[in-house]
């Protein structure tokens, strides 16, 4: 389909993109994105599609378009482990970025490496933020420093929320980066109480670039 020849050049399309280009209703364009996604040959996202990559697992700006109401759910009922008055990390997933918009009007304190999570953290008076400092990842936007696994020392947290890129057969979880693995092992040995917010698909997934093992003993 010439949709897909452009989609793999172009990585992201908007609906008015195809419709355009190929000189098609609006309608029609969405009818076949709808095709498109239903049929596994690519990812719905807000306002278009995107590429599915067989074994690459999305970078964070374009994993943040994707349409998911199970997201959204996830991200509710991680929100009620959150109570006033207490301190939590949380790390950097895009199902997480939801919970930290559903936490305006708590008093707490949350600690994150992820930009984008506080960012939409102070976009409210509540709750307390703290964002570690170090060198910026721009891909997966999050910092990370030595200094930052030593300062997390100083925290016992009573939660700690991460998301996940695999679980393993051996129930061993992963991340995309090394830097990420290291500042979320540390902050879960700081923690009382670990949630892991994470689909189910990421228990039989086969997406296996360059994962890191998160050890949580």
């Amino acid at each position: 389909m010439q949709i897909m020849d452009k989609l793999k050049t172009s990585n992201w399309l908007s609906t008015k993109e195809i419709a355009d280009h190929f000189q098609m209703a609006f309608d029609t364009a969405r009818r076949d994105i709808l095709h498109l996604t239903s049929t596994g040959q690519a990812i719905r996202v807000h306002g278009g599609i995107m590429a599915a990559k067989e074994n690459d697992v999305p970078e964070f700006l374009n994993r943040r378009r994707i349409l998911s109401p199970v997201k959204s759910q996830m991200a509710k009922i991680a929100a009620t482990y959150v109570h006033p008055g207490r301190l939590y990390f949380i790390g950097s997933s895009t199902t997480l970025l939801q919970l930290c918009d559903l936490l305006g009007d708590i008093d707490t304190t949350i600690v994150t490496h992820a930009i984008d999570n506080a960012e939409h953290l102070m976009e409210n008076q509540l709750p307390n933020v703290e964002l570690l400092g170090g060198t910026v990842n721009r891909i997966n936007r999050y910092t990370y420093s030595l200094d930052t696994l030593t300062h997390l020392s100083d925290f016992i947290f009573d939660g700690v929320f991460i998301g996940a890129s695999r679980i393993t057969n051996e129930g061993d979880i992963t991340v995309m980066e090394k830097a990420d693995a290291a500042i979320l092992k540390k902050a879960v040995q700081r923690g009382k109480r670990i949630v892991l917010v994470t689909q189910n698909y990421k228990f039989t997934t086969k997406k296996t670039s360059t994962c890191y093992q998160l050890p949580t003993s």
